[in-house]
Formats: structure tokens, sequence, C-alpha cells
């Protein structure tokens, strides 16, 4: 049976293993059985290998076998990365909490990259394919070892998509609990608070001759170099993702605004009492999600859906949050196209004064009552949908009413009546550079239409290496295309905050940034990415050559180049497809499977 999910047109209807599982609200022994998965392999003697390796790997006798619930606690740790590397030991809090419920508790891993380690190198393309990875990893786990539920906890930007398609594939009652947010950084040199961001945009001042210390410049101890040691030192103090509102802080804000996980988890910090109590707490919401039977799917719908493009709106984020919306969507089978971006951000005005065009962080954010509480803004003016409901088994909006509301002297989030912008920053962007579309972060203090010149790099290091020597110039309005940059053509669609941080470190305010990859949460001004066809697969943006004139306006909603379709025909007409860089091994699979970014990215559309 064809269907559509809105999402990549007509494809077939999603087909899964469908496992045996016991009815819910089936009694067993006088008590509601909430291991309805797990018995098909704990019952009776049908699986004695099956419950032999159960035993030996921690049930505790022959009554846990066969009526304890057995719950997967899935984290995306590792060691070396700041977003992650507490997730193992959150994992234990909830497993402790879960085997106190009188269920079973199964701790099982998965992998992630490190944006930030990996920006602006090669290992950065093995990023966004991590989601599909993870997504992989957890439904597998879950599938066939049976688990009736599972919790999750990611940690960096593409772990939280990854855990909800996970979640979407295989439908057991599940929530997601956030790693939670790093603490702010202070260079002492600077004086001032600081994040992994400076760390980039110094980079571009750096290189500009534009760094300097706060006081006695240049002074021993205080010379450029010596700011460039003190950010590296000092931006990351410990655990937690990013701190502004970059692709992780976008992710997490926007799941819990469609009922995901528990009130909070989101601006949560990595390590505060808050975020252990709230990993105590997931014990007592995944045994609801069991016993009324809440499934992902019943939580991702068009509303939710809606609840999450308003927060990310609101709050200023990522780009990034549009391909993982997609490709969250496209999984659930959901209804959710770019135009439905565009009319979210018609309606929604942009209130966050959050990094990284703003001055705040999470951290702030949190000291001032919250996610919870700019959720209780948004419900209270309209703009959000408290009848969701949610892992809680409450609606969104009882979820929040014993929060505090915003206090009335703070400063990070606007008054609807006074936005840092009336309608959203993200724009879809169409045109003959990108007929099938481009994603757009402008916050409107770059203004909202620019017209420069093309000059184009076909791969992200040219650019940078241009940087890296100081050949952007001041001056005439310059349009920086990066190509070969996709899905496809990257391979891997890497992030470009490398170059776009550096560009703003660097004072180049007459420059616009567009490509085919895709920009880190972290990086503002005039930028443009996702352009659909990308050019690996032959769209106009393989042909446009230094000097073309091109306007993208917000306006219109459009990027075009001063080419006519004639001349684009016959440019394309002498195209030749690069060869790809790689015919083996993870990158491969995912350049042959990926489809592209209008779509989300996803690698299972067949």
């Amino acid at each position: 049976m064809e269907q559509s999910n809105g999402t990549n047109g007509n494809i077939p209807a999603a087909r899964y293993l469908t496992f045996p599982a016991l009815k819910h609200g089936t009694v067993i022994n006088g008590k509601q059985a909430l291991n309805r998965w797990s018995s098909t392999i704990t019952r009776d003697h049908d699986f004695p290998g099956a419950q032999a390796m159960l035993y030996a790997a921690g049930v505790p006798n022959k009554a846990a076998m066969k009526s304890h619930p057995q719950v997967g606690i899935s984290t995306v740790w590792w060691e070396g990365n700041p977003c992650n590397m507490h997730l193992l030991d959150l994992g234990k809090t909830v497993k402790a909490a879960v085997q106190k419920q009188g269920m079973i508790g199964w701790q099982f891993n998965t992998v992630g990259v490190s944006d930030a380690i990996t920006m602006g190198g090669d290992g950065m393309r093995f990023s966004l394919q991590t989601r599909e990875i993870i997504a992989d990893s957890i439904e597998t786990v879950t599938c066939a070892q049976h688990h009736d539920a599972n919790i999750s906890i990611p940690g960096c930007d593409k772990n939280m998509p990854g855990v909800i398609m996970a979640a979407a594939r295989h439908n057991r009652p599940f929530l997601m609990i956030y790693g939670g947010t790093i603490k702010k950084g202070f260079s002492r040199l600077l004086n001032k608070d600081i994040n992994i961001s400076t760390c980039y945009e110094a980079a571009g001042a750096f290189n500009y001759g534009r760094l300097r210390a706060a006081e006695g410049a240049g002074e021993i101890g205080r010379t450029p170099s010596d700011v460039m040691d003190d950010l590296e030192q000092h931006a990351c103090p410990g655990a937690g993702a990013c701190g502004g509102m970059y692709t992780a802080n976008t992710m997490s804000t926007a799941i819990e605004a469609m009922g995901l996980c528990l009130p909070g988890s989101s601006s949560n910090p990595a390590e505060s009492p808050a975020k252990m109590r709230e990993c105590a707490k997931a014990a007592d919401a995944i045994k609801i999600c069991m016993e009324k039977n809440i499934r992902p799917r019943d939580l991702m719908t068009r509303e939710s859906f809606e609840n999450a493009l308003v927060m990310t709106m609101a709050f200023g984020g990522s780009t990034n949050g549009v391909l993982h919306f997609l490709a969250m969507a496209g999984t659930a089978e959901v209804p959710l196209s770019l135009d439905d971006i565009q009319r979210v951000s018609d309606k929604i005005p942009f209130l966050a004064d959050l990094a990284p065009s703003g001055k705040y962080f999470m951290e702030d954010l949190y000291n001032i009552g919250g996610t919870p509480s700019v959720l209780k803004l948004l419900v209270a003016a309209g703009l959000m949908n408290g009848n969701i409901p949610t892992v809680t088994g409450k609606t969104l909006a009882e979820n929040i009413a014993p929060f505090p509301s915003l206090p009335q002297d703070q400063v990070i989030i606007r008054p609807i009546s006074n936005p840092i912008k009336a309608t959203g920053h993200l724009q879809i962007l169409r045109g003959n550079l990108a007929p099938g579309g481009a994603v757009a972060k402008i916050t409107g203090k770059e203004g909202l239409v620019f017209t420069g010149k093309a000059r184009v790099f076909n791969k992200e290091h040219e650019l940078d290496t241009a940087l890296n020597k100081g050949q952007i110039p001041h001056g005439e309005n310059l349009v920086l295309i990066v190509r070969y940059e996709g899905p496809k053509g990257g391979p891997g669609m890497p992030e470009q905050l490398k170059s776009s941080a550096a560009i703003m470190g660097a004072g180049l305010k007459n420059v616009a940034l567009v490509t085919d990859g895709r920009y880190s949460g972290a990086s503002h001004g005039f930028i443009v990415g996702h352009v659909v066809p990308e050019a690996a697969v032959g769209g106009p943006i393989a042909v446009a050559q230094d000097g073309d004139v091109v306007t993208i306006s917000t306006e219109t909603n459009t990027i075009s180049m001063d080419v006519s379709d004639e001349e684009i025909a016959n440019r394309l007409k002498a195209w030749k497809p690069p060869k790809s860089a790689v015919n083996r091994g993870v990158l491969a699979k995912y350049a042959k499977l990926v489809g592209d970014a209008s779509h989300g990215a996803m690698t299972d559309l067949f």
C-alpha cells in the first residue's frame, strides 16, 4: 500500500518486524503485566538458553525472570567529549531507580562524534551519520533483546534526534533524559563569560589581527596567543553540552515541548543536583508509560511537532533543527515539510537573547526558571499547545503548572509584545540556486536582504585556507559559496562553524555564506545552508561561478544568481560529477543511502 507521509512524496508505508507481546492490560497473578515483550523469552521454558544468559547477566531469581519488566537504559556515552563523558554515570542512577521500582534495568551504549573536536576537519564528515547509527543501535538492542521499555540519555547534537528516531521505530514505552548543558566558562584576559563558540570566533580575530586582551593588550602574558591559550583552557569548564542555543539545546528544548521528556530536562545543567533528581524520577515516569501504554508515536504528532517548531523559533534555535525535525517526523510517519517550517516561522516571534547571536546561555536560563517557565509563557500566550499528552501521563500544561513564571525583571526572554524579531529567524529560501529549498538563519541583526558577487569554493577547507591567509577582504559584498559538502557530496554534510565563526571574528560584515552542507548551531551571521539539490547530484550550485551576482532575500524567501535558466542549463550540460572520495566503509554506505536535506537526510526511505 502506498501512502504519503508529507516528507518525501509517495513512499511505501513503513514496515517493521512485529514482535509478539502480551496485550496491554493483561493481568497475571492479580497484577498488570508490564513485561509485555520480554515475556516472550522468559515465560515457561520456550527459550531456556535466553533465560540462562539472563540469569548470568543479573536476573536475581525465578520470580523476577517471570514477572519483572526489562527496561533498556541507552546512553550515548564515550570519554573524550564533555557533552557525553558523564552520561554513563547518569545511566547508573537511572538503573538504580528502575530496579527500586521492581523492574530490571539493562544499560547499553551507542556512539557519537564530538562536533567541536572534529569541526573544520575530515572527522566532521562522520558526525551527521551518527544520528542514524544511534537510531540503528537503540532499535537493534531494544528489539533483539525484547526490552519492554527504553530510557535514552543523549548529550550532543545528533544524539537527541537519533534516540527519538529509534523510539519511533521500536515504539515501546520511552522517555528521554537530556545530559544537560555545560557551565559557562570565563576568560580572565577578555574579562567576560565565554564558551566553545568564543574559541572559533577568536580564531578569526587572531588571523585578522583583531584579537586583544581586555587590558594591557600585547604585554607579556597578554598577547593574542596568550588570549587563545586562555580561551582554549577555560571555555569548557566541565561536563555538559555546548551552552548556547546551539543544536544540542535546540533539540532538547524542542523535545521537551513535544512531551517526550520530564519537565525541566532540557535546562537542568549537566552537573546540577536537579539533573540527578530527574534521573531518579525517570523510573516513575517510565512505569506510568508502561501502565498506561503511552507509546512514542502517541506523542509524536502534528501538534507536538508544531510545539517543537514554536519553541525553536522563540528560542532562536539552530538550522540543524530543521534537518532533524524532518527526519524525526519522517521516521514517525508524521506529515512535516519545509513549508511547515516557514509557516511557523512566519507567526512566531524570536524572543530569546541567547548565544550565538545573543548574550546569555542555558545556565542563565535555568537560573530564571528554565524551559518550563518559557513553556508557561508560550502556552499562556496561545502560541504553544498545552493540551498534548506527555510521558508523565499528564498534559504539557499540567506538567508546567507547578513551575514559576519568568521573573518580571529578567532580561533573557523578551516580552512577546517587544520581540527581538517579530517573526522567526529560520527562513526557507528557494530560487535558481536552490530550487529544492535552502535554510537561512537570519536574526534580523544582519539585515533582511544581501546581494554580492559569488566567490566559489569546492570544499570547506579551501575557504578555511583563504580565511587563515587573510584572503577574504573587507569592502565589496561577497557571497562565499561552499559546495560539494552535502549529504552525498561531503560525504556527510559537515558543519562549517570554523569558517562562519572565523568570519564573525574577523569582522567581515560584507560577507554572506551559502553551502549545500550545514552550519553549526553556534554559527551566526548571514548564512544559508542545506541547499537542495546539492552540487554532487548536479544542483545549480555546482555551476555557480566566481563573479555571479547572488541575491538572498528573506523578504521574498528567495536565493538566486543573476544567471538565466538557459545559461544554467548550458553550464550543467558541460558539468561532470566529481569522483567520490570514498567507495568503502561507513561514509560510502551513508553516501549511497542518504536522501536530500529538504527531507531530513534520512537513510531508510527506499
